[in-house]
Parts: structure tokens; C-alpha cells; sequence
């Protein structure tokens, strides 16, 4: 009998551990964080449910290490909706699938409309899910019984969407793509933090001076202390928008920055001195940040027929040739191949661009084997057709600035007919 119980003890844990673990088949998993609520990313609850075993409610924060759960056995496949969102709050309390099986990217390859969870349990076991709190702040305690039903939801039938799927993997000859993904997924590693994360606020292109920035980096990480140091959502403090307007602002005084009407939030006022502060020391820096951060990543694409006109007709042509692909296979384009290996090779190809080495750039940007098998040989055929189009337009382009500089050499060298 499925409870709303949560578990919070040790003790009891560890029973759950072995109901688990005397249960059958796959594990299926869930987490609730409180993202746009919390300064963390942590899992506030975790569900897990096994047949012959029921479905079990954990406090992670109140449990602590809950690595048992990954002694379950090697071999145990768990089932997550929507993997690559739940791993790294899974990792953090323990626990570290061996094998996954991702109902979310089965939806993908397999085509469907609407990959949320509702969605494909609808379509494919015809259960509906009710979604009202599942953007909830789960940090909150105790953690209301309708939550609590709505948390059981999400994992009690998802063994069965996982069957369900599975077979239609089968059906369609997908499972081999499916399984490699999933394998990507729960290999896939942190990303790796931004040097200057303040440099993601959003609208900072109105800051036109260096010392602008040099507030706005400061008002940033004055607002991440306080947000860690409460564990609070840093946009709940001041938003992104109330520290560009500060930055972008005259200011001479803590009473300017108050008055300034664009410097919102629940706690601008209450900690103003804080913030004045913070631009005080960003005025009086002379750390200047640079106006703009080189970059060793390739220019967006909009700049590419400009900057390397042969890289936009690669691009061009490829995804006319990808999007076929996709649609004779019934699946998303960037299913078929992720859009940032698609660009790379297409901006810096193998010099000699067969269907091999392309096989191998691709792979080596981050596309699964079976992604980089398929899409290869179209991107040489793509390649191919580029340059003949890149060859054509350098000779239109000479025709226009020197007319007649390109007819054939071979016309001066015919003798006129005799009579």
C-alpha cells in the first residue's frame, strides 16, 4: 500500500533499503528540488519506487548520505524522467546509477510531441498525472500531504511507462540509439564553472564602461554571499535587473541608490547598506574587468558568412541534408545530432573530408556513435556540394569587379575560321 510517509531517520531508512532491495525489476526515481526558491540545488525529497517492494518518500537533507541505496545491486537499472536533471542532486546525497533508463529521451528518439512526464504518461498508458505543485518550493516543512500524493505520482507507474517504451524502442529499431544515450547521459560530466559567473546577468549589454562593470560585478557577489549564506534564490533577493540599473546609474550616495525606482526586490531595501556598499567598492576599483572576454569558441552563426563564407554554405547544406534524416527517422533534429558538434565541424572540418574522418570529428565534439555514423556520409555529400557553390560565387564575385577577366583563356587562343 502506497504511503505518504516520508522518511527522516536513519533507522527507518535503512529498512527501506531492504524492502527495496527484496523488490523485483527496474528502480524508478525521482527528485524534488526548490529551484527558484533555494540558493542549493540540492533534493529536498526523493522518491523511489520497485515492484513487490511499494514507494518510499526520503528527506535527503534530514537522512544525509544515502549511498545504500546505490548497494541495491550492480546490475539495477533506474528509471528517470528527464535524467540529466536529477543525477547531479542524486550524487550529492550518494547515490550513483550503474544503469539508467531515461523515459524523457525515449520519448525523443521515438518521436512523440510532448515529452514531459504527463504528457507521455498520457499518451502512452493513458494515465493522467495532476502537475499542480510540481513548481512548489520542496524546501518547505513539513511538506503538505497533496504534495506529497502529487511526488508519489511522478515514480508509482514510471517502471511501467518504462516497459511501455521500451518496447516501442524495439518495435521502431531504436533501443540500440536509446541505450547509448542513456549511457551518454549518466557519463556526462559537471559542467565546469564560469570564471566571472557575474558576466551571465542578463542585460548586461547596456553596461558600456569598464567601471560599470566592475559595480555590477560587485553588486553580483555581494547578492551570491547573501543568497548562500541564507540559502535563498539569489534572484529572490534583488533581481538581475535591479543590478544593471544600479550599475548603469549616477550614483553619489546610499540615498540615491534608494531612491533609484529600477533597484527592486524583497531585500533591496532592507539590506540597502549592503548594496551601497557593494557599489562603493566596484566605483573605487581599479580591477577593471575587460570590456569584452576573448574567446576560443567559434563565432555565432549569424556572423559566419561574413567571417568564413564557405562554413555557412557547410552549415546550410548539412542541416538541409540533417533534417531529412530526422524526418525519415521520426525523431527531433537535435536528437539526430546535437547542434554544437554540427557546428564545429561544419566551421572546422577534417582538410581531407571523407565520410570516415568526418565520422571521427564528429565523435570527437560529443556525438554518440550511431549520431556520428548516420550523419557523416550526408555531411560529405554536403561538403561537396559547398564548395562547388563557395567556387561559384568567387567567380561571380570576380566577374562583377572585373568584367570579362574570367572568359575562358581558350577564347583568345581560337584561330577564326578560314575561308
Amino acid at each position: 500500500m502506497v504511503s505518504v510517509h516520508v522518511i527522516t531517520q536513519r533507522a527507518e531508512f535503512a529498512t527501506a533499503c531492504a524492502s527495496l532491495a527484496a523488490g523485483q525489476g527496474p528502480l524508478a526515481i525521482d527528485a524534488e528540488r526548490a529551484s527558484g526558491f533555494t540558493y542549493s540545488q540540492r533534493a529536498y525529497l526523493i522518491q523511489i519506487h520497485r515492484r513487490d517492494a511499494g514507494t518510499f518518500l526520503f528527506d535527503p537533507p534530514a537522512i544525509g548520505d544515502m549511498s545504500d541505496l546505490s548497494m541495491l545491486g550492480e546490475g539495477t537499472e533506474w528509471v528517470l524522467h528527464a535524467a540529466s536533471q536529477d543525477l547531479a542532486c542524486l550524487r550529492e546525497v550518494g547515490i550513483f546509477p550503474q544503469r539508467i533508463f531515461d523515459t524523457e529521451l525515449s520519448a525523443r528518439l521515438l518521436g512523440l510531441a510532448r515529452v514531459g512526464l504527463g504528457p507521455v504518461m498520457a499518451e502512452i498508458l493513458d494515465v493522467h498525472l495532476a502537475k499542480e505543485h510540481s513548481a512548489v518550493d520542496w524546501s518547505t516543512r513539513p511538506l503538505p500531504e497533496p504534495w506529497l500524493t502529487y511526488a508519489v505520482g511522478d515514480v508509482e507507474r514510471l517502471v511501467d511507462l518504462r516497459d511501455a517504451l521500451a518496447a516501442l524502442l524495439v518495435e521502431n529499431d531504436k533501443m540500440d540509439f536509446a541505450l547509448e544515450e542513456f549511457e551518454a547521459v549518466r557519463l556526462r560530466p559537471e559542467k565546469t564553472p564560469s570564471e566571472e559567473p557575474w558576466r551571465r546577468l542578463s542585460g548586461m549589454h547596456v553596461l558600456r564602461h569598464a567601471q560599470q562593470l566592475a559595480v555590477a560585478r560587485s553588486l553580483w557577489l555581494s547578492r551570491d554571499e547573501l543568497a548562500r549564506e541564507r540559502d535563498v534564490s539569489p534572484g529572490r533577493l534583488i533581481p538581475d535587473a535591479s543590478i544593471v540599473a544600479a550599475a548603469a546609474a549616477k550614483l553619489g550616495s546610499q540615498s540615491d541608490l534608494a531612491r533609484l525606482k529600477t533597484f527592486t526586490g524583497r531585500a533591496s531595501r532592507p539590506e540597502i547598506g549592503r548594496w551601497w556598499g557593494a557599489v562603493e567598492r566596484g566605483q573605487a576599483s581599479v580591477d577593471l574587468p575587460a570590456l569584452r572576454v576573448p574567446s576560443d569558441t567559434i563565432p555565432h552563426q549569424r556572423s559566419w558568412a561574413d567571417k568564413n563564407p564557405l562554413a555557412a554554405l557547410r552549415l546550410v547544406a548539412a542541416r538541409e541534408r540533417v533534417t531529412e534524416l530526422a524526418e525519415s527517422m521520426n525523431m527531433p533534429v537535435e536528437n539526430v545530432i546535437s547542434p554544437g558538434p554540427l557546428r564545429e565541424v561544419c566551421w572546422a572540418p577534417p582538410q581531407d573530408q571523407t565520410s570516415e574522418n568526418l565520422r571521427v570529428a564528429l565523435a570527437s565534439e560529443g556525438a554518440r556513435e550511431w549520431q556520428a555514423t548516420r550523419v557523416a556520409p550526408l555531411l560529405e555529400e554536403a561538403f561537396v556540394l559547398a564548395s562547388a557553390q563557395h567556387a561559384d560565387a568567387q567567380l561571380a564575385e570576380v566577374a562583377v569587379a572585373e568584367p570579362g577577366a574570367t572568359a575562358s583563356a581558350t577564347d583568345e587562343k581560337i584561330d577564326p575560321p578560314t575561308t
